[in-house]
């Protein structure tokens, strides 16, 4: 499940004044309601269009189901700068499995692993997005937590891209975004694993205090935190590595040479989003709860942070 941009709801009351997103230039592919969302399925130009619950969530090029991806989704590649050598993924949330199919292409060889709860996701995602299901690229439908809880298996890296739906719009699942979580997250770590974490929000001012409750409640378990703040969108992609030492720009800028150099990864731009870390603390950390199991005030910090209420995004071209 993937919160992804408000400019979508934006968008749609556009259509119905007459804004740039007219009606007859979409077509409504697919539509249902299920335990969990009411899904979309939206044809508009040159793009398919995934939404659940009025948010946007995932985004292709109709004819070339591997481009057309919002940016937010290539900074899931940025681990690789902690840990050049990760062989096997988690991902919690699958959307229309766009990021998985990056990661698949990207990445050979790579094996991963998506929890999604929904199990109508995985058939919109198989139907109408290309995803694929295969020996490297399998699907558990359950609860993330629930899935981390019973499984033995540990992986080189996490990706949390999971939302939920509550009364002011997608939020992250508290049960994923706690204490207790991210301390049960890095037990299922190899050594030298990462955490990768998508949020809505920014780095720095009135939007940042979900980002800054997640940067203090993840510095709980994990010895560092860096920030990414996506400039197309309102995520922010912060990553937590297992690494006890922590690394200057100028150590990921190598790093990610080494990385692009050998091939670790190969899509454009890499190299270019290192640029983008934001390596001290998140504005307003000193302030911001630690988020636990009994305490864990989501609803309130995004009703706080501006940027995580319903409105203009700029879309990505």
């Amino acid at each position: 499940m993937k919160r992804r941009n408000a400019w979508f709801v934006v968008a749609l009351a556009g259509m119905l004044c007459g804004g740039a997103w007219r009606a007859s230039a979409q077509t409504v592919v697919a539509e249902l309601t299920t335990a969990y969302h009411h899904i979309k399925v939206v044809d508009e130009g040159v793009h398919r269009f995934l939404s659940f619950d009025g948010s946007m969530e995932s985004r292709i090029v109709r004819d070339h189901p591997l481009e057309g991806h919002f940016e937010y989704t290539l900074y899931f590649q940025m681990p690789w700068i902690w840990n050049p050598d990760i062989q096997r993924v988690l991902m919690v949330g699958l959307g229309g499995g766009t990021a998985q199919a990056r990661f698949a292409h990207d990445v050979p060889g790579v094996d991963i692993t998506t929890v999604e709860l929904d199990p109508m996701v995985v058939t919109v995602a198989r139907q109408y997005f290309g995803f694929q299901v295969s020996d490297q690229q399998k699907v558990r439908v359950e609860d993330g937590r629930v899935y981390l809880r019973r499984t033995r298996e540990v992986f080189d890296l996490i990706v949390m891209d999971a939302y939920t739906s509550q009364r002011y719009g997608s939020s992250l699942p508290q049960h994923l975004a706690t204490q207790e979580f991210f301390e049960l997250a890095r037990s299922r770590l190899r050594p030298n694993g990462v955490l990768c974490y998508n949020v809505m929000g920014d780095w720095k001012g009135a939007e940042s205090r979900l980002v800054a409750a997640l940067h203090n409640t993840l510095k709980t378990t994990f010895p560092h935190v860096y920030f990414f703040p996506v400039p197309e969108s309102k995520n922010v992609i912060l990553v937590a590595p297992t690494l006890e030492r922590r690394l200057s720009f100028s150590d990921m800028n190598a790093r990610g040479a080494v990385v692009t150099r050998d091939k670790k990864i190969t899509f454009p731009g890499f190299r270019r989003r290192i640029y983008e870390v934001k390596t001290q603390a998140a504005y307003g950390m000193d302030k911001a709860p630690v988020l636990t199991d009994d305490h864990a005030p989501i609803e309130g910090l995004i009703r706080s942070s501006e940027g995580n209420q319903p409105g203009p995004v700029k879309k990505e071209e």
